[in-house]
């Protein structure tokens, strides 16, 4: 459960940072309304997955999951674009979360 809790916390949180955008400093309500709810119940599950799963491993991998699905969504809803540059720098995020969770011993499985 401690990893679908981390999922849901990371969707939440994908979610409402998509939805910032839209909040026009938050005076359109509906956006607003969204991102409140949003980075809510992304800290709610954060913290349920915390009672397992050390912080920092936990952070690492919302952090790094986070940057690329937030890119994508601007992408795909904004239509902004990366260069060479940023792809790399995500495709090592990605990376540097994939060796944490092989690799490590902190990691709780």
């Amino acid at each position: 459960m401690n990893w679908l809790y981390l999922s849901i916390a990371i969707i939440s949180e994908v979610i409402a940072t998509s939805a910032l955008k839209a909040t026009n400093g938050f005076s359109n309500l509906v956006p607003s309304l969204i991102v409140v709810f949003g980075y809510g119940l992304a800290f709610f599950f954060l913290s349920l997955t915390l009672k397992t799963i050390p912080v920092g491993i936990a952070y690492a991998v919302w952090s790094g999951a986070g940057i690329v699905l937030v890119s994508l969504v601007g992408w795909l809803v904004y239509g902004q674009r990366l260069d060479i540059g940023a792809i790399v720098g995500m495709a090592l995020i990605v990376v540097g979360v994939i060796v944490l969770n092989v690799f490590s011993k902190a990691v709780g499985h």
